[in-house]
């Protein structure tokens, strides 16, 4: 599993993410493999910050999915949006990358198999396997240190000298303490919000 957090706060939003893999009961550090879990997309208003929680492969086939997009296709401006892109990937993703679509035999739909944060001028947003979308005001986390991520970035937001770094930072560093599955070191990129809140 991993720890991602995102946090919007001071005209900026930050994402930050721990460096491990784990494969059952195997851990690979950062030192057998340099995992980076934060990518990068060029969309069609300037840049997006992406990770995934779940299985790694889920990491490479979002990589090239969204690279193989025409840029202007990339819309991730509002949840409505966003929710219209990932509709739109969701059979490219099965076609092009044998996606396995059925989680369960009751399941209300076609299910997209991640957990994603996403970050960029216009916010954070959580994307989960039904293509739901969810527009965090402050922060968020995913992952298997997301609780002790979530009450540390609780207890640093309203601190006015905190930045949005400082909060995802904190978040961070205690999945790292406290969660067997995340550990440094620690990813942390910065993106200016288009409108401060």
């Amino acid at each position: 599993m991993t720890t991602v957090v995102a946090v919007r706060k001071g005209g900026q939003v930050t994402m930050a993410a721990d460096s491990l893999v784990t494969f059952g009961d195997t851990r690979l550090s950062h030192r057998a493999e340099a995992n980076q879990k934060i990518f990068t997309v060029e969309d069609a208003a300037g840049q997006s910050l992406f990770a995934v929680a779940g299985a790694a492969a889920h990491f490479l086939v979002l990589q090239h999915a969204l690279a193989a997009q025409p840029r202007e296709a990339l819309l991730f401006g509002s949840k409505h949006e966003i929710f219209r892109t990932f509709t739109l990937l969701h059979p490219v993703l099965k076609d092009s990358f044998f996606m396995q679509t059925k989680e369960d035999e009751h399941e209300p739909y076609e299910s997209s198999q991640f957990t994603m944060l996403m970050a960029n001028q216009s916010g954070i947003y959580g994307i989960y396997s039904y293509r739901e979308v969810f527009e965090f005001k402050q922060f968020w986390s995913i992952g298997s240190g997301r609780s002790f991520a979530l009450g540390a970035m609780h207890a640093a937001y309203d601190i006015k000298s905190r930045t949005s770094r400082d909060v995802a930072e904190a978040g961070i560093a205690a999945a790292c303490e406290f969660d067997r599955n995340s550990a440094p070191p620690v990813d942390v990129l910065t993106l200016k919000l288009k409108v401060s809140k």
